[in-house]
Formats: C-alpha cells, structure tokens, sequence
C-alpha cells in the first residue's frame, strides 16, 4: 500500500511523468498496430504468391503471366492432357516420342502404364528404350524435365558402347532406358 500511494502522489506532483507515461503507452500501442498491420500485409502477399502458383499448376494460368520466355518456349498445361487415362498415356508417349526426335534419337520399343501403382494418384507412367548420340542425352532430359506437361524422369539406365583394346570408344549411340510419369487430372 505504502508503494502504490508513493506512486500515486510522485504522478499527481509531476504532470510530466504522467504524461511522458502516457505517450510512452501510446507509442507502444501505435507500434503494437503497426506490426499487426505489417503482419496482416506481409500474409496478404504471401497468399496472393500462393494463388498464382496454384493458379499455374491448375493450367488456369500462364506460367510467369507471358513475361518469361520459358512460358513462350513451352506452351501447354502442366497436366497430361486426354478425355481418358488411356489417352493420356498416348499423350505423354507422342510427348516423349517427340523429344527424342528433336535430338536425332530413336525409339526402339516402349510401354505405357495407366495402371501401376502410381495410376491411382493419377499419375501415368512410361518405360522408354531408345538409341541416340551421347551430347544429345542432356538436351533430352532437359527438354523432359523443362517442357509442358510437366514430367517426372523416374528411372534412367544409360549402356555405352564397348571400347577396344586401344581404349578408343566405337563410334556409336549410348542405349538409353527412361522411365517418365506425367500427371492426369481427367478423371477429377
């Protein structure tokens, strides 16, 4: 009690404790709104980050809304396109075909899987084995991995040429087996 009425009379003597306290308390409370309106903007923009990546994985959206020359190099959406799964697969196979055909590779065989364990997520897989020129290895899986649809390189076994005795390659192509999977939203 004896503190309290210490306190009290030291405030009622000087005004200008009691109003350096009272600014003091108002400074801390603009300060206190201030990072909460700070808060409130910084989660504001973190959310509108969030839609327009949502927006462009849903295919709603151009990527980097045409600003960026990869959104004009690869057109297309995100997802295997196809009324079917069966479809889509064709799809990622003309995709794939296709891109090894850009860097002068041959397919030698290829399988399709609409149904393996991955299908039921809706994802769509393909197992690849082709020949091409080793430089041109990098451009493909670069092209795979860059291009629309978006695709997943999941396996890669690459087999080069036997080398001689003199330790000189034989001119040839490198033997490439590729596993890619690519989503399909079809079926939602």
């Amino acid at each position: 009690m004896n503190t309290a009425h210490a306190i009290t009379r030291s405030l009622t003597r000087s005004p200008l404790i009691a109003v350096v306290l009272y600014a003091a308390a108002i400074g801390g409370l603009l300060a206190v709104a201030g990072i909460a309106v700070s808060n409130i903007l910084d989660h504001q923009r973190a959310l509108a980050q969030t839609s327009d990546l949502l927006d462009q994985l849903q295919g709603r959206k151009a990527r980097g809304s045409g600003r960026s020359p990869l959104a004009a190099e690869h057109p297309g959406t995100p997802f295997l396109e196809g009324p079917t799964v069966t479809v889509a697969g064709a799809t990622l196979l003309q995709r794939v075909a296709a891109a090894v055909g850009n860097v002068g590779g041959t397919i030698q065989s290829s399988q399709v899987d609409v149904s393996g364990t991955q299908a039921k997520d809706g994802f769509v897989g393909l197992l690849v084995s082709c020949e091409m020129e080793q430089p041109a290895l990098q451009k493909l899986l670069y092209d795979l991995e860059v291009g629309m649809p978006f695709l997943f390189v999941d396996q890669l076994d690459v087999q080069v040429p036997q080398t001689t005795a003199a330790g000189e390659g034989v001119a040839g192509k490198i033997r490439v087996v590729l596993g890619v999977s690519g989503q399909w939203q079809g079926g939602k």
